[in-house]
């Protein structure tokens, strides 16, 4: 946990009933993440901090009982910083992955006789080659489970050898969309249980003759449903299952692999009844120069009775290898009990798509990306499903810069928007980034633009909403955590004042303990009674 949205997160020990509750990372100003639980020992986790430098992290190995501490390695390049560690189950650190010039990075890995750390692969940042799982089940050390696009569009799984160099084997890839994993079995030796990707909705491809068995039994079960394995004994004997849809946010079964019985354990929201919930559709279209771009629109009971809606485009953040997915929405089913459809369009530079859909979107921040987002509005008008004269756009981080830019861009196409800690100046983003992310910033500057570079500054001047207020005429409301590390206050708080100095009318809401958005219930509900009523107002 952090105190007030500030990401400097801790990590704590407490024991089952809730005593001796124990920070592990007591350092200020320091962020804590685990890296990897270590099974083989049982009291030992690594993980990664920035308590020497606030620009790089480095492993430590943390017992959880004393909370001793032993740091593992050095990274102490700042220019070429180490971004990624790979440990195998006995905690021996095997290779790492480090940026390099900016907008380049390496994978090195260590050779098991000598030592020695050698250099495997030279790439642009966007390429990936990272290793995914080691072969325990072989009894070459070398053989490697790798996450590779190197010569490829789509992420695949590959088996490699990193002694020699070269791939042994290609184990999975699927030809439209980004493979995001797969997952073994410690106790059968480390067979592979399955592989997955995310098209639509999350897909897992069953391997093992036990996963094949499992996956039927849950389709069986919960049939339309998707589930998620979310822990399981050592002995992996019971597992723990959760069950959820675009329609359920999460019922938790205990699952016996023995009798194949299931026992519900915990509804998250049993008020939350499955029929009162909204459909979340998965939608495709062609942008206007012709690339195929996938969503999703949530409609209300009232669109789905033949009555257009009013619409809400929700943009995601990021923007780059984010988007949105097939699950549970809050956001969507509150705007659907009121009446509102929702637009999620995973436009050009997200996430799970290939390299050339994400690198189509580079330098295209604020323009094609957002022709993709408009692209889309005009498709579910063209559906019958929305009403053209009242459509609101709402978002949070890029997806705020994106209600900014849709204000400015196209003026005429929505009734208002929400910014929520959504960046206002390309300029003024990329030079206040938190320090752990200044390694990254060249990679920011080649998504967004180059501020040093004359013509892209021209660009980016454009396509920066506060160089561009006067362009909006539609009702705003901003909405800002005083303690966002990302976006600044100063990027709403500048926004706002440029507008009301115009005479503008623009409500602001900024909670001052509150960081890139709000967690704190409280504030949770002063921001969507304040939000309906925005819409309320603007929409009927």
């Amino acid at each position: 946990m952090d105190q007030g949205g500030n990401e400097n997160i801790h990590l704590y020990a407490v024991n089952m009933d809730g005593s001796n509750n124990i920070d592990l990372t007591p350092f200020d100003g320091v962020m804590a993440r685990i890296l990897n639980l270590l099974k083989e020992q049982k009291d030992y986790i690594i993980i990664l901090m920035n308590k020497n430098n606030p620009q790089v992290f480095e492993p430590y190995k943390l017992n959880i009982v004393t909370g001793e501490m032993v740091q593992l390695y050095e990274n102490t390049d700042v220019n070429n910083s180490i971004t990624g560690y790979y440990f195998d189950k006995d905690g021996e650190f095997r290779a790492y992955k480090k940026v390099v010039n900016g907008i380049e990075s390496e994978l090195y890995y260590k050779d098991l006789t000598t030592g020695d750390f050698n250099l495997v692969k030279h790439m642009n940042w966007y390429d990936e080659f990272s290793i995914e799982s080691f072969n325990y089940s072989s009894t070459n050390r070398d053989e490697i489970y790798v996450l590779t696009n190197l010569d490829s569009d789509k992420l695949r799984i590959v088996l490699y050898d990193f002694k020699n160099n070269k791939v042994v084997k290609e184990v999975f890839s699927n030809p439209d969309f980004d493979v995001s994993g797969m997952a073994v079995s410690r106790k059968r030796n480390y067979e592979i249980d399955y592989f997955e990707y995310e098209g639509e909705k999350t897909v897992r491809v069953p391997v093992s003759d036990f996963y094949k068995d499992f996956h039927q039994g849950m389709n069986n079960e919960f049939k339309g449903k998707d589930f998620t394995i979310t822990d399981f004994d050592d002995d992996e004997n019971t597992f723990l299952v959760a069950i959820h849809s675009d329609k359920l946010p999460g019922v938790y079964y205990q699952y016996d692999t023995k009798t194949k019985q299931f026992a519900l354990l915990y509804d998250l929201f049993p008020q939350l009844k499955e029929e009162d919930m909204a459909e979340m559709r998965p939608i495709t279209f062609k942008s206007r120069d012709g690339l195929t771009i996938h969503g999703y629109i949530t409609l209300p009971k009232s669109a789905l009775e033949g009555k257009k809606a009013p619409l809400i485009v929700l943009p995601h953040g990021g923007p780059q290898e984010e988007r949105d997915s097939w699950v549970f929405h809050p956001e969507t089913q509150l705007f659907a009990s009121r009446g509102y459809a929702t637009l999620q369009v995973n436009f050009r530079i997200s996430g799970g798509y290939g390299k050339e859909f994400l690198r189509a979107g580079f330098k295209q921040v604020g323009r094609k990306v957002m022709d993709d987002i408009e692209d889309g509005v005009k498709y579910v008008i063209e559906q019958g499903w929305v009403d053209k004269d009242k459509i609101a756009i709402y978002g949070a981080s890029h997806g705020g810069y994106a209600t900014l830019m849709g204000l400015v861009k196209t003026p005429d196409l929505y009734a208002c928007g929400v910014s929520y800690v959504g960046p206002s100046s390309i300029f003024t983003l990329i030079n206040s980034i938190p320090e752990y992310w200044k390694p990254y910033r060249d990679q920011i500057m080649e998504v967004w633009y180059d501020i040093d570079d004359p013509v892209e500054a021209e660009i980016a001047k454009e396509v920066s909403p506060l160089y561009q207020a006067d362009k909006i005429k539609k009702p705003l409301f901003v909405v800002q955590g005083a303690n966002d590390p990302r976006v600044n206050i100063n990027e709403s708080d500048q926004i706002v004042a440029k507008l009301r100095e115009k005479g503008f009318d623009v409500p602001y809401m900024v909670k001052y303990n509150e960081g890139h958005g709000f967690d704190r219930e409280e504030n949770q509900m002063e921001l969507y009674k304040s939000m309906m009523g925005f819409f309320a107002k603007h929409l009927k």
